[in-house]
């Protein structure tokens, strides 16, 4: 199977800011709970420009982290898996199972309590970790399995997008809505006649950011829609979306994200780690990720196959399909980003980070092990890769 060479640039520099996001979780978590732990908390809660740095980094940087998301699913769309429809099917069919199922669980224990807001945050999937975790075990990897499972995590963000936007945005303002709608407009219409100049659109674009902050959506969605209004035309090394997701792959996977793990895993353990995994809230998150992601990519996928709506590649055997579904639990980044806005009760947000945290590591560990024993012992696609 050809990859292509943005393809293969993604997937190494999502594959070691896996690694990367490993190591700075578990130094923000060690701080958080050193001697030092208050001095290092207060670091990202320091005001700047009139806002804490914790919100610099989740609704401003991480809006270009959504640029470079909505970049990586235009490219798809046009060039990429999701261009064939017979070839996208399959993992858009296994992305729909792998939110639907998650949140129905986390639903069905939470149904009209306070925590009931929670359900989208065990529907996401972590790209960086789960192909780091994936990377390790090398050229055992088919690359099909690799394309899939990357075209199912950006999906699934796709989708947290739309969560993120219909059901956890507030004080809806019609007026700045409308100035957002303008912008957009007016970077539209520099897309069809063909203007490919990058600056103009990231400046509009920065403006489309306040205006849409304003309107009580939620600002990072600006990523995404300054994505889609960047031409792609070709997409060639001179189309001004290669350029600009080239240009990102390194920020993102080397300093944004790390930065979010830094500043959201500053979590302070509580006295006896069982009591902040035991409600109903916690319990819908773990099963969600652990047994909901894996039982949705599998069962919706084989639904899909039977109805004769896509196939299987023949070298994905259906018990790796399987093990991508439990590297697919490792929520972390987005479940962690929708656990900050489904909730604003510290309590809450603390019990949500733990579980999230605690069922990413169990998928990965698990997700590898699976994998470890039913890939083959050597797989030459990975040559491809090299």
């Amino acid at each position: 199977m050809r990859l292509t060479k943005l393809f293969i640039e993604f997937f190494n520099s999502e594959k070691a800011s896996g690694l990367i996001l490993i190591l700075c979780g578990a130094v923000s978590l060690i701080l958080t709970n050193s001697p030092l732990g208050e001095s290092y908390s207060h670091l990202w809660h320091a005001e700047i420009f009139s806002g804490p740095v914790e919100f610099w980094i989740n609704d401003g940087l991480m809006t270009i982290f959504f640029l470079l998301v909505g970049l990586e699913i235009e490219r798809e769309i046009y060039i990429g898996e999701l261009s064939d429809l017979k070839k996208s099917m399959l993992p858009i069919f296994a992305a729909l199972g792998g939110m639907l199922i998650p949140a129905l669980i986390h639903f069905a224990f939470n149904n009209g309590t306070q925590y009931q807001r929670g359900f989208g945050i065990p529907m996401a999937t972590d790209i960086a970790f789960s192909l780091g975790i994936l990377s390790l075990l090398g050229n055992r990897v088919p690359a099909s399995l690799k394309v899939f499972l990357t075209a199912l995590a950006i999906i699934d963000d796709l989708g947290a997008i739309i969560i993120i936007a219909i059901f956890y945005s507030s004080d809806f303002s019609i007026l700045y809505f409308g100035l957002s709608v303008l912008i957009f407009a007016v970077m539209l219409i520099m897309n069809r006649m063909r203007y490919y100049k990058i600056l103009p659109y990231l400046i509009l674009g920065s403006v489309m950011w306040f205006f849409i902050y304003r309107t009580g959506i939620h600002p990072t969605i600006t990523g995404v829609l300054l994505a889609f209004a960047i031409p792609f035309g070709k997409g060639d090394e001179i189309s001004p979306s290669y350029k600009l997701q080239h240009g990102l792959h390194k920020i993102v996977a080397f300093a944004i994200l790390p930065l979010f793990a830094l500043a959201n895993t500053a979590i302070v353990f509580p006295g006896s780690f069982s009591n902040s995994i035991n409600s109903t809230n916690s319990y819908g998150i773990i099963l969600g990720l652990l047994l909901g992601k894996p039982v949705g990519i599998f069962l919706f996928s084989l639904i899909g196959t039977l109805f004769g709506l896509c196939t299987i590649p023949s070298d994905i055997k259906l018990k790796q399909l399987f093990g991508v579904g439990i590297l697919a639990g490792i929520g972390f980044t987005m479940s962690i980003f929708i656990t900050l806005l489904a909730f604003s009760d510290n309590v809450t947000v603390v019990g949500s980070k733990i579980s999230v945290l605690f069922a990413s590591v169990l998928a990965g560990l698990i997700g590898y092990i699976w994998l470890r024993f039913t890939l083959p012992a050597n797989n030459l696609n990975d040559e491809l890769l090299n």
